[in-house]
């Protein structure tokens, strides 16, 4: 069984360009949850991005809003 990786889905959300909150889950459908959750709570603060990678092979799965 291969160990799980409790940092590999990292969520970050800016707002007007600076780090306002991390979050790391070891579980991508966990992290998307996340992600869905902080849309939700966080998503009307000016200039906010929510952002989840999976840090294993540093791929941005998803964005919020959506790019241009």
């Amino acid at each position: 069984m291969d160990a799980v990786n409790p940092a590999r889905y990292h969520l970050t959300l800016t707002s007007a360009g600076r780090a306002m909150m991390h979050g790391w889950w070891g579980s991508e459908t966990t992290a998307r949850g996340q992600f869905s959750t902080w849309v939700g709570e966080r998503g009307t603060m000016p200039g906010a991005r929510i952002t989840l990678t999976d840090e294993e092979p540093g791929t941005v799965l998803i964005t919020w809003p959506d790019e241009p």
